[in-house]
Parts: C-alpha cells; sequence; structure tokens
C-alpha cells in the first residue's frame, strides 16, 4: 500500500509557501511547507515511502537550492525536484538539470502552470512506484469519502444528474451540488470523465452496494 502523494515546499518567503499550500490544497494534493533547507533535511520526510515532489526555492539563507540539490544528490536522496527562482537564467537551469531537477520555474508563479507541473510529476513519481499505486491512492480517495458522498460519487459515475441524484437521496439540488463539487475536489478529478475513470480503476474493489448515508 502505498502513500498519498505529496509535495514539499521550501522557500524563505512565507507569503509564497502559504500560496502554494493553498492551491494544492485546492486540489487536494497534500503539503508540507519549510523556511529553509536545513528545515527539510533535519525533518526526516525525504526519507518516508511513497510518491512525492520537492519545490525548492534557489536563493535562502544557509543552504540554497543548488547546495540542497548536491546534498540530495550526494546523499543518494532520489525526490523529483521543481526548482523556483526570480531571476532563472539558462546556465542556472542547466546546472538545476544536471543536479537532478526535474524542471525550472520563474517568479511570479503562475498557478494553473505550478498545478499542471506538481500533478505531472507527482503522476510520475507514483508511477515509479509500480503498477498499484494509482489504484491504492484513488482507493484511499475514495474511502475518505463520506458515507454520502460514496453515494454521490457511485450515483455520478453511472450517469446520474443531479436532479436524479437528489431525488433519489432524498435532498436537494443544491445539497446535491454541493456534494458533488466535494466529491470533485476530494477524488482529484477535474471532470466526469476523470471520475468515471477512477470508478472504474478501482471497481474490483468498492462494496457491491453504496454505503448507506446516516
Amino acid at each position: 500500500m502505498t502513500i498519498e502523494p505529496i509535495a514539499y515546499i521550501v522557500d524563505d518567503d512565507p507569503a509564497l509557501r502559504d500560496a502554494v499550500c493553498a492551491l494544492l490544497d485546492s486540489v487536494a494534493i497534500r503539503s508540507s511547507a519549510f523556511a529553509d533547507a536545513e528545515e527539510l533535511l533535519q525533518s526526516g520526510v525525504l526519507a518516508q515511502p511513497g510518491p512525492a515532489c520537492l519545490l525548492a526555492d534557489v536563493r535562502m539563507p544557509g543552504i540554497s537550492g543548488m547546495t540542497l540539490l548536491e546534498r540530495l544528490r550526494d546523499s543518494g536522496i532520489e525526490i523529483p525536484t521543481i526548482v523556483i527562482t526570480g531571476y532563472g537564467d539558462i546556465p542556472m537551469a542547466v546546472r538545476a538539470m544536471k543536479l537532478g531537477a526535474v524542471d525550472f520555474i520563474t517568479k511570479p508563479l503562475n498557478a494553473q502552470a505550478l498545478l499542471e507541473l506538481v500533478q505531472n510529476t507527482l503522476y510520475n513519481a507514483g508511477a515509479a512506484l509500480g503498477p498499484d499505486a494509482d489504484v491504492d491512492a484513488t482507493l484511499r480517495r475514495y474511502r475518505a469519502l463520506t458515507p454520502r458522498e460514496q453515494q454521490v460519487f457511485q450515483a455520478l459515475t453511472v450517469g446520474q444528474t443531479n436532479r436524479v441524484i437528489a431525488d433519489t437521496l432524498g435532498i436537494s439540488v443544491r445539497t446535491a451540488e454541493f456534494h458533488r463539487a466535494s466529491v470533485m475536489k476530494k477524488m482529484q478529478a477535474k471532470n466526469l470523465a476523470d471520475l468515471t475513470l477512477a470508478r472504474v480503476t478501482i471497481q474490483d474493489r468498492l462494496p457491491k452496494e453504496p454505503a448507506r448515508a446516516p
């Protein structure tokens, strides 16, 4: 069983750390932030199993982003790292890539581009752990749904509309819409196609009947 993917953010700017964590949380991606590289290295989180990625600023007091990459490489710690900088240039990008960075992004950060980059990086990290990683992660997200949300999940993935779901469950359409939005967020689904794919992925592990809401 794998651990839920997580993104680690290392930046001495508290506003940026908070903004990135809030952005990732908006699509249900776990994150943990650190004020500097020393704090990250002393925390021991990089030794934990499971898919993860690192977002590290280049200019930080103490250990810089580049030095952090060197230490990770020399310690044999393999974690896909996205380098963040406010003044990037080609030589720096080349050096970062040689040190093992998977990408290089400049400030001010584009929210959508950053989200896609982190999602793709975590997806690739999970795929590298084995064919069951995605199944385990999807199943954990499903099990994190409330009983009512599980009912809505199963109804949505067989094509029921908000109106039909509301009538079937004896709730208002507005409440059905609220549960639908919560399900989409928790399952990290961008659309109904993603949600349906999630059901197909874990079909054999789902209960035969939808969970009964209290």
